[in-house]
């Protein structure tokens, strides 16, 4: 392969918007708040933002605008104290099982995530997560405001008996199963906020790719960022388009180039596993799959409404 001795403006401010795996590392002391509890333990990778984590001059992660984006790594036996937030926050799991817990007046509904499988926590509401399985978990957050408020903590071994906080709040016997036909209210708001990959329809776009929407129109129904996972089929490529909003595409399984244009110049990338690129609002772009193998892709975009693309075939 040929590089680019002295790559163009548009090449490198492409380069400057993509977060390479390879080139991050794992932040074990992200969250002050875990600091002396290591049953707490968990590393965080910024790409967008960070996120609950105060270490906001991390030179390596890009500007957030409406949304932030990270991954969370969390060994089994680990959990995170019961905690809320002004604004949503959505876990998505990549590998291994996740519990996620939602607290109320002493009382928890409990979820059991799989991969592909997310939760949008919903503002105020007391949540925590937990990994009982024997594999670890890594799973991407993205809290749905560019700059969030430090998490209000409501069940942290700090202040609560151990094994309390891992409850995230519960008694003994006040702990619910996640139940979409529950009557207990809490039962009931989890149920609008869950997302099973398996359960959201396949929309096939004429361009020849897979969309599942997570939040937005055909999803979940909030007013703050968009979500969906795409499914991009070998040989297939997507004309260009512009977004009125910034959006970021992280590629969890197989490869995916995405290009800019501007002023009749064009610009590409490659993206493999756990690489990302954010594009902002206004920048002609597209993307294309040249491998043999499908390629699967988490995508947040920073408007839940109607943004006015059409995607087209290549």
């Amino acid at each position: 392969m040929t590089r680019q001795a002295n790559p163009s403006p548009l090449a490198q401010a492409l380069r400057a918007q993509t977060g390479r795996f390879t080139d991050k590392a794992f932040d074990w002391d992200a969250f002050p708040s875990n600091s002396g509890f290591p049953e707490l333990a968990r590393a965080q990778m910024r790409y967008i933002g960070s996120g609950g984590s105060p270490k906001t001059g991390d030179t390596t992660t890009l500007r957030p605008e409406h949304f932030t984006l990270s991954l969370i790594y969390k060994e089994p036996g680990r959990f995170a104290a019961c905690h809320s937030h002004e604004i949503e926050e959505s876990f998505l799991v990549i590998s291994g099982t996740l519990v996620v817990g939602w607290e109320r007046d002493g009382e928890v509904v409990e979820v059991k995530l799989g991969p592909k499988d997310m939760i949008l926590n919903a503002r105020e509401i007391g949540h925590g997560f937990r990994v009982d399985g024997v594999e670890p978990v890594l799973m991407s957050i993205s809290v749905d405001v560019g700059k969030p408020l430090p998490p209000v903590y409501h069940y942290h071994p700090r202040e609560h008996d151990t094994e309390l906080a891992r409850r995230f709040g519960a008694e003994p016997g006040k702990t619910l199963p996640f139940d979409r036909a529950g009557a207990h209210p809490l039962q009931q708001l989890m149920s609008q906020y869950v997302v099973r990959h398996h359960e959201q329809p396949t929309i096939w776009e004429k361009a020849g790719f897979s969309r599942k929407v997570y939040v937005g129109e055909g999803g979940l129904s909030h007013d703050t960022c968009r979500k969906e996972m795409w499914g991009v089929p070998s040989r297939v490529g997507i004309a260009p388009f512009v977004r009125p909003v910034e959006d970021a595409i992280m590629v969890l399984e197989g490869s995916l180039i995405v290009g800019w244009e501007e002023s009749g110049e064009v610009a590409e990338v490659e993206l493999g596993p756990r690489d990302l690129v954010q594009t902002p609002a206004g920048r002609k772009h597209w993307f294309r799959n040249d491998s043999h193998q499908p390629a699967t892709v988490w995508t947040v975009i920073g408007t839940s409404g109607d943004d006015g693309v059409t995607y087209w075939a290549e």
